[in-house]
């Protein structure tokens, strides 16, 4: 099994940043890709960003530029640098690892609330 545990959220300034960290433990081994999701109230679940364990990354059109994922092996965590936040960025953020190992098992974070006042 894979813990997530997530820290950064808060209240920030339009244009302002915040930096979000995941740190999976457990059973951590055939992880195959981490990263942020979001959701706004009355919206649906998107992916804000992800990372392979190759080191490739995809990013939400909405946050290219502005977004930026990246790991840190030896502390097994996940960061989202978020930068040029916006107001509409508002929405908890859940950090999701993706497990292959015979079969593909999704872990999730319990979210960490970003709010980004006007």
């Amino acid at each position: 099994q894979v813990r997530l545990t997530e820290s950064g959220g808060g209240l920030v300034q339009a244009g302002g940043s915040l930096r979000l960290s995941c740190a999976a433990s457990g059973s951590i081994f055939s992880i195959s890709a981490m990263g942020w999701y979001r959701q706004a109230p009355g919206k649906q679940r998107e992916l804000v960003a992800a990372i392979t364990s190759g080191g490739s990354t995809n990013y939400a059109d909405s946050v290219k530029g502005r977004f930026t994922i990246s790991r840190d092996n030896a502390k097994n965590t996940v960061y989202l640098q978020m930068n040029s936040l916006k107001p509409e960025d508002t929405a908890v953020y859940y950090c999701n690892a993706q497990q292959s190992w015979r079969v593909t098992v999704d872990y999730w974070g319990k979210g960490t609330l970003v709010t980004v006042s006007s």
